[in-house]
């Protein structure tokens, strides 16, 4: 059973977005800078496989994504939320 995204919220960052879940993710901040930091956790692991995504925060009910700045957010997030739905 996945996640399904309740919203999209930018974030101060024009690099970053926050997806906010429909429950809870992690109840302790989890944050990978690069994919080779995220080796071992399904869901980051994932999360990194989509094209553009350069860090990722798990927290609470939500997940920072990070994108590279050539990346354009129309590109990656339906993937972003397709990885989220179908995350076990």
């Amino acid at each position: 059973m996945g996640f399904n995204v309740r919203q999209i919220q930018p974030t101060p960052n024009p690099n970053a977005m926050k997806f906010v879940l429909d429950g809870a993710i992690s109840s302790q901040p989890i944050s990978f800078l690069n994919a080779e930091q995220a080796a071992g956790h399904p869901l980051a692991e994932k999360l990194f496989s989509v094209q553009g995504v350069s860090h990722v925060m798990l927290l609470g009910d939500f997940v920072t994504i990070g994108k590279r700045p050539e990346a354009k957010w129309s590109q990656i997030n339906e993937s972003i939320k397709r990885v989220l739905e179908l995350a076990n």
